[in-house]
């Protein structure tokens, strides 16, 4: 499957549809999802263009996969998300229940998450 450059999450990193930035570098960025699950719901993905986290496993460089996850944590840190706890989610493809075509990470918390609560309609996003 080819990179959609026209997914909602392209279009936002373009600037055509906005976003509520918590975080933003020349690599990746993290805003606030607009249909959250928890108190916290923060997507990050990174600027590359990158399908889902097979993709970006396979294709990003190393020192690319470890800025997004080390900023990952300190996004969740400055969130406050240590202290209780978080959940980190990815869906991988279509059976995974991924809607959008770019890869990216869901940063949740604020509120004590009870196992499966969330294993259907994540990524609508």
């Amino acid at each position: 499957m080819a990179y959609d450059k026209e997914n909602i999450f392209a279009k936002i990193l373009r600037g055509e549809i906005p976003s509520n930035t918590v975080y933003e570098d020349d690599q990746i960025l993290a805003f606030n999802d607009i249909a959250p699950k928890t108190p916290v719901h923060v997507l990050v993905i990174p600027k590359g263009e990158y399908i889902d986290m097979d993709d970006f496993a396979a294709n990003a460089s190393a020192a690319e996969i470890a800025h997004f996850f080390a900023k990952a944590g300190e996004i969740a840190r400055g969130l406050g998300l240590h202290e209780g706890g978080y959940r980190l989610v990815t869906n991988n493809g279509e059976n995974a229940g991924q809607i959008v075509p770019h890869f990216h990470i869901h940063l949740m918390g604020g509120q004590r998450i009870k196992e499966g609560s969330m294993a259907r309609g994540m990524d609508g996003a």
